[in-house]
């Protein structure tokens, strides 16, 4: 067995119709499979004309096959309980049966507690505003829907969409997206973060990436949303835009220096843009695949937080590179405090 069987794991969510469920979770960096099928009845009737009765005991459900060093059963549940009208016994959306009932089905122990943990959280915390209605049952055998159900949102794209649109479920997943930026559950993710702690032992320790719950004070709804989730803020109507007073900008998380205002420039697009980062090995270059766009997402390098994109379309003059930066994601600190900020050492760069 090699070290990538070892690392995976297996997840079960039955929400409703499972061409919508698996189309969202197949879309999250560390899940390596998704497949739909029927759960909770017996082999003999898991096919989807006897399962569409809703006689069979059957549920539509979706099988994850995750890597949990890569993303979490916790970020799963997050997801799930945006996606899933979890107050609702009797179907889902447009879908109505018992085969489309919410249910999370667990492997393990650990599982278990963390999707009865979510449930009390929500809950107590009364955010949908009715009573969860979410059975919780140790998984059975999975039976695999028909080759035609699989991936249906690739082979049948203009239908999925218009089904999707036409039941309901976008407008609700748009509806909770809109009302809560910051996660839904506190829940931990039990993800070892080595790379961070390696890094901020290169630095002495000097920028610190806070845990879950200091970040979930520190950061305000859009901070969060960008930094935390990959989000992007709204051109024309960020802090720092048009902002021209000289200093450094610095990650609103961590702290570690980024860009400073003597690379920024106005390229017209709404967001801080600079030629250059001002130290650059805090900030790291990724490609990013979201959106259909084939893109280079830029992080902080301690913080792991997302700052924006970097593009090819710079001045010419000073290197041709345009890094679009999320204001939400910065922290100005203008040269007169400096020294007071601990940032003296930049002083020299506006003598």
């Amino acid at each position: 067995m090699n070290e990538q069987e070892v690392n995976k794991e297996i997840a079960t969510f039955a929400g409703g119709c499972f061409w919508c469920v698996e189309s969202t979770f197949a879309k999250l960096e560390g899940v390596k499979s998704v497949v739909s099928g029927y759960i909770g009845g017996t082999e003999k009737d898991a096919n989807y004309e006897a399962v569409s009765s809703g006689t069979t005991g059957h549920y539509e459900a979706i099988q994850i096959t995750f890597d949990p060093k890569e993303i979490s059963y916790s970020k799963l549940l997050e997801t799930y309980f945006r996606e899933v009208d979890v107050t609702d016994s009797e179907g889902q959306f447009a879908d109505r049966g018992p085969q489309y009932r919410p249910a999370i089905f667990y492997h393990n122990d650990k599982q278990k507690d963390l999707a009865n943990q979510a449930v009390a959280q929500l809950n107590e915390k009364n955010l949908f505003g009715k009573i969860i209605k979410l059975e919780i049952k140790k998984a059975s055998e999975f039976y695999p829907a028909e080759d035609y159900h699989q991936d249906y949102y690739k082979k049948q794209p203009l239908h999925y969409a218009a089904y999707r649109a036409g039941s309901g479920r976008q407008s609700f997943v748009d509806k909770i997206k809109n009302q809560f930026k910051k996660p839904l559950l506190d829940l931990d993710d039990g993800l070892e973060r080595v790379d961070v702690a390696e890094l901020n032992a290169r630095s002495d320790g000097k920028f610190k990436k806070p845990d879950q719950k200091v970040l979930l004070k520190q950061l305000d709804d859009i901070q969060y949303q960008v930094t935390q989730n990959c989000g992007t803020e709204p051109p024309f109507k960020n802090k720092y835009w048009n902002n021209k007073e000289a200093g450094i900008y610095v990650d609103i998380v961590t702290g570690e220096p980024l860009f400073s205002s003597q690379n920024k420039f106005d390229s017209g697009s709404g967001w801080p843009s600079f030629t250059k980062p001002l130290e650059k090995t805090n900030v790291i270059e990724k490609t990013d695949n979201s959106h259909g766009m084939k893109r280079v997402e830029v992080k902080s390098k301690h913080g792991d937080s997302h700052l924006g994109h970097v593009f090819n379309d710079g001045p010419i003059q000073e290197g041709g590179m345009r890094y679009c930066i999320n204001s939400a994601s910065l922290r100005f600190i203008a040269v007169k405090d400096l020294e007071k900020e601990g940032y003296g050492e930049y002083l020299k760069l506006f003598e």
